[in-house]
């Protein structure tokens, strides 16, 4: 059975809540039955969506978003998506970008997210700390890694060597780190 196309997954979102998807500001596309397999096109059509949630599909590619001038919150957790792309169009707007649960070795393709204040990215294949080095430049307040390759071993280094590399962090798994603890 062919997946749900994003235009259909809009459509039955605007059915469900008498609602037009294009002037709201959250949007949410998950558990669509079949699963959305492609991040397509018509998601522009949601030029003022703040919060766009796409969770809990088969995505296997991020695409650009040119439209979406006003996005804050983007969400593509649980879905089966191998590399960070396409925000460059959304880097200026976006402070959060939920994408646990998917299959990501890398932390490229952030560079542009310059207001990036929370990054959940738990349960993907990050498997080196040197990862953590392409996020240096970002304004990161909470990071959420465990789940990921290179948190094997004692975890009392891991919050270590993470705030060697991110030291504004406020939140690492969850846990508030108060006082440099």
């Amino acid at each position: 059975m062919p997946g749900t196309t994003c235009a259909k997954a809009i459509q039955w979102w605007e059915e469900k809540n008498e609602k037009q998807a294009a002037e709201e500001e959250v949007v949410k596309l998950m558990c669509q039955t079949p699963p959305i397999e492609k991040m397509d096109s018509s998601l522009n059509s949601l030029v003022n969506v703040k919060h766009l949630s796409l969770s809990t599909n088969a995505i296997d590619k991020m695409i650009s978003l040119p439209n979406l001038k006003n996005l804050e919150i983007l969400s593509l957790g649980r879905n089966m998506i191998k590399k960070i792309a396409g925000l460059d169009e959304v880097g200026a707007t976006l402070r959060e970008l939920w994408i646990s649960y998917n299959l990501i070795a890398t932390l490229d393709g952030l560079n542009a997210c310059v207001k990036l204040r929370v990054l959940f990215i738990s349960n993907n294949m990050v498997k080196s700390f040197d990862e953590l080095d392409k996020l240096q430049s970002l304004p990161l307040e909470n990071l959420l890694l465990k789940g990921n390759p290179l948190y094997e071993g004692e975890p009392k280094a891991h919050v270590d060597t993470v705030l060697g590399k991110l030291p504004n962090l406020k939140t690492l798994d969850g846990e508030a780190l108060i006082g440099g603890d």
